[in-house]
């Protein structure tokens, strides 16, 4: 190591000091920079807690005379003389303090950046790091407590053979939360309690968090007590001890309790209790369970951080005025799962009231927002938010305006496919602010190599290409849309209930009958499919301009979506079009159309497959929320359904009607001509046979 009086010069061996007593958070972050000095320099550098050798880099706790600012995850840099040479002295408040201030150094100078692992990021080599000699301070992030809820996670649970996912699956996911600044996280939804998930995440310096159906993340209590009355009204005394043996089990860690009271099942508790037939009824028994749950956290911990998660129904009786919280509990309130701070579609009915904070409402405030979101009917699961990235800014900065600025969850779903949004929140929960423009550019440059500007347009125009399927601006198919509507009317048709409309299809289509009803969905994606297929299109053009590795990231994090979006909108316009030619009797015409459908949707299940790669080996295994495969099934059973309208019994009718060559059809021998055709081989002749007649198009 060399110096001058401007810029320190880091060459391949250092040696870093720590901290002679180093907690567990701290050690993951040490190996961090190791590692990630390693994989840039080329060589691991020495690391002694030993204050009396000499280091170039010293990772501590901050003391008086660092005059860093008084308050939590402070972190600075400061550069001393240490015999004869300058040393950096990376100084934190806490221990958060310290993993950030090791983070931020492995991003500016390292280059390494917060998704290198979930974006396979290519680390430059380099000879040297240049670091000004300048101390540093950091500014204090907009958000208090900022992180994920990992939420739907089947393609972490799929990805690895061991369930509960093990370490080498959560330790990627902290890490990457950590590198946004993040600080709290719910690590996944009713896993086993035998999982790591807990004891990783706290090991690594974050504040554990709940869901708000797992309310101070008690065990579920028709888990613990089959067979018993889920009622508190009945059984309080269970309840509190679901609640006390929670509070025991965390009470020595970094928690942000959830206080809540829904049903079992992450429903309404009143559905299964007809007792609580009015909103004060309702909000008096939600209010003395918070006000319980408070007190036994109170006796239990120092100085609790809490919140209350008003999410639907429960925001609703707030609004209402018919819930009473404690003041100094952080109020939480929620997207609609599609990025707009309205109530959830519950159903068909969605009354979209705003779910913010108003003016007269005192105390602290957060939000719960989702980037990806699974609700069985048009949320995007497997591919990119499909609206704007300033729209999520927009909405982020106007909740941060009405005063929800202290609490920020955000659910992140499976990581991989949203880095892009996440690194968006990213900027927001730091800054308080996002240009949504400028970031997309900073994000191209910081994960691609070449081909910026081409590739920042694909980003830009992504969302532009998504179904409008309602009047709202958040009303953007993903790719959910395309496969549990689906799903919906193959069983509705093969169940014989044409006759009636679709009750669960009604969110989308309103009332009318089901041949309309399938229809409107046939509308919506030929509306779609020409725009994805061009979007797709310029992916393709754009791939033999690339190196390998940044081609192979377009087709991951780019063409992968796309494909998912053009297959379902071409999957479910041919399997409307089956569904309209076997209404008219022409059955022949719906299994070819059928099948095709059929094709489409596989090509989205190749897109999985074509994503394993390396490391992702098997990651998109467990994909069993959107679940292309199981639309498959459905669409192969309604094909095979339409054969049986005259192929059956021997499978041959249709190739003697329509393949077989005149000459041959009076004179055949049963015994040489009778083999019936693969369901596929006959559909693609048949397709010729009718495209050449002019029966499809």
């Amino acid at each position: 190591m060399s110096s001058s009086s401007k810029i320190m010069q880091l060459g391949k061996k250092i040696r870093i000091g720590v901290p002679e007593a180093m907690t567990p958070p701290v050690e993951h972050a040490v190996r961090m920079l190791t590692r990630d000095w390693l994989a840039v320099l080329g060589e691991e550098p020495a690391v002694t807690s030993d204050p009396q050798e000499a280091a170039a880099i010293r990772i501590r706790y901050a003391v008086r005379e660092d005059e860093l600012a008084d308050r939590p995850e402070a972190f600075g840099y400061r550069f001393k003389e240490e015999r004869s040479r300058l040393c950096l002295h990376m100084v934190g408040s806490d221990d958060l303090g310290i993993i950030y201030a090791i983070l931020h150094f492995s991003r500016v100078y390292l280059g390494i950046q917060p998704f290198w692992f979930w974006a396979d990021q290519t680390i430059e080599r380099r000879e040297e790091l240049r670091v000004p000699c300048e101390d540093y301070d950091s500014p204090a992030p907009r958000v208090r407590y900022r992180g994920w809820f990992v939420n739907d996670e089947v393609c972490l649970i799929g990805w690895k053979e061991p369930y509960p996912p093990t370490r080498e699956v959560w330790m990627p996911v902290f890490e990457a939360l950590l590198r946004c600044s993040g600080n709290m996280v719910i690590p996944g939804t009713d896993l086993p309690k035998t999982g790591v998930h807990y004891e990783v995440a706290s090991e690594m310096g974050l504040w554990i968090t709940h869901h708000h159906a797992e309310p101070l993340g008690a065990e579920m209590f028709l888990r613990a007590y089959p067979g018993k009355a889920a009622s508190y009204r009945e059984e309080p005394e269970l309840f509190e001890r679901l609640w006390l043996e929670a509070i025991e089990k965390q009470k020595d860690r970094k928690v942000v309790w959830v206080l809540s009271f829904r049903g079992q099942g992450d429903r309404p508790f009143w559905e299964n209790d007809p007792y609580f037939d009015t909103s004060e009824k309702r909000g008096e028994m939600i209010s003395r369970v918070i006000r319980r749950q408070y007190g036994m956290i109170r006796d239990k911990v120092a100085h609790p951080v809490c919140c209350v998660a008003l999410y639907g129904e429960i925001a609703e009786l707030y609004k209402g005025g018919y819930i009473e919280l404690p003041e100094d509990v952080i109020k939480v309130w929620a997207d609609n799962g599609y990025g707009k701070m309205v109530s959830r579609r519950h159903g068909y009915l969605n009354h979209r009231v705003p779910a913010l904070p108003t003016a007269g409402d005192g105390g602290k405030h957060g939000i719960y927002y989702h980037v990806t979101f699974h609700d069985l009917q048009a949320s995007n699961h497997l591919t990119m938010f499909p609206g704007p990235a300033k729209f999520i800014a927009d909405e982020v900065m106007q909740a941060f305006a009405a005063g929800a600025d202290e609490y920020l969850l955000l659910n992140c779903g499976n990581i991989r496919p949203h880095v892009y949004q996440l690194d968006l929140i990213r900027e927001l929960w730091t800054e308080g602010h996002a240009d949504a423009e400028a970031h997309a550019e900073q994000f191209v440059k910081a994960y691609y190599s070449s081909q910026h500007e081409t590739i920042l347009r694909l980003y830009r125009t992504y969302a532009g290409n998504a179904i409008a399927y309602g009047p709202h601006e958040d009303d953007w198919a993903g790719d959910e849309f395309y496969h549990h509507a689906a799903r919906k009317i193959v069983g509705h048709w093969l169940q014989g209930r044409t006759a009636n409309a679709h009750p669960g299809l009604r969110w989308a289509t309103g009332d009318m009958p089901f041949a309309e009803q399938v229809r409107w969905f046939r509308q919506r994606c030929e509306e779609g499919l020409p725009r994805w297929t061009e979007w797709i299109a310029q992916v393709d053009a754009l791939l033999p301009a690339l190196n390998e590795t940044d081609g192979q990231r377009v087709r991951d994090h780019l063409r992968f979506h796309g494909i998912l979006h053009r297959s379902g909108c071409e999957g479910f316009i041919r399997l409307c079009e089956a569904y309209d030619a076997y209404a008219g009797g022409r059955y022949p015409e719906a299994f070819v159309l059928a099948s095709e459908s059929l094709w489409s949707y596989r090509e989205g299940y190749q897109a999985l497959r074509e994503a394993e790669h390396g490391k992702w080996e098997r990651f998109y295994w467990a994909d069993w929320l959107t679940n292309i495969e199981n639309t498959m099934n459905h669409v192969d059973t309604a094909r095979k359904f339409l054969r049986m309208h005259g192929d059956s019994p021997d499978g041959f009718a249709w190739y003697k009607a329509f393949l077989m060559p005149e000459t041959e059809k009076y004179i055949y021998l049963e015994n040489t001509h009778r083999r019936p055709l693969p369901d596929d081989e006959l559909a693609r002749l048949l397709r010729d046979k009718f495209a050449a007649d002019g029966l499809l198009s």
